[in-house]
């Protein structure tokens, strides 16, 4: 994915891939349905990955903290393919298939953050749809950034991140503070 999905050309796949163009050609691969499939193992693992979260317990701020933390577990292992353009979960959501009941990207952010505002564990301005589309962006996209462009590792990237967005969201005052 090094040279983005306008570079994706059956020629360089089946070089990859160690066959001819010709048996990607015969097996009806196109272009288009490999930058789908892509696409569709995106979003088939960020489902995976975030299923167990709308169905767990705890605050909002855990749930919300266990949501930025799959995040980018689905980031890191599609790293190469986000890195291609900050609109990879919108190509996503407007060619994959998803399951009954599942509205979108965002859902298990909208959830967590409601909850928090319920519970009163979390506090944001304005809508929880809003403010769910900054952590998810903010997260996905300063995390893709700061492994692919600046070479920093999983772990500091986290370390970082995440405590800048919960400690930013935080209602209670942090122990030992």
């Amino acid at each position: 994915m090094e040279h983005g999905f306008e570079g994706v050309s059956l020629e360089r796949v089946a070089d990859r891939a160690g066959v001819s163009r010709v048996t990607l050609w015969r097996r009806g691969v196109t272009t288009e349905a490999l930058v789908t499939g892509l696409l569709q193992r995106l979003a088939d693992d960020y489902q995976a990955e975030f299923w167990p979260i709308l169905d767990s317990a705890g605050t909002g701020l855990e749930r919300l903290s266990a949501c930025i933390q799959a995040l980018l577990s689905v980031a890191d292992r599609h790293l190469d393919l986000l890195a291609i353009s900050d609109q990879t979960f919108h190509w996503a959501a407007e060619r994959c298939a998803f399951p009954e009941g599942w509205n979108g990207f965002l859902t298990p952010f909208v959830g967590a953050l409601r909850e928090g505002a319920g519970d009163g564990s979390i506090a944001f301005p304005g809508r929880p749809a809003d403010a769910a589309d900054v952590v998810f962006n903010t997260a996905c996209w300063g995390y893709v950034h700061l492994r692919r462009r600046h070479g920093w590792s999983s772990r500091r990237v986290r370390s970082q991140l995440i405590a800048l967005l919960l400690d930013g969201m935080r209602t209670a005052p942090r122990a030992g503070s």
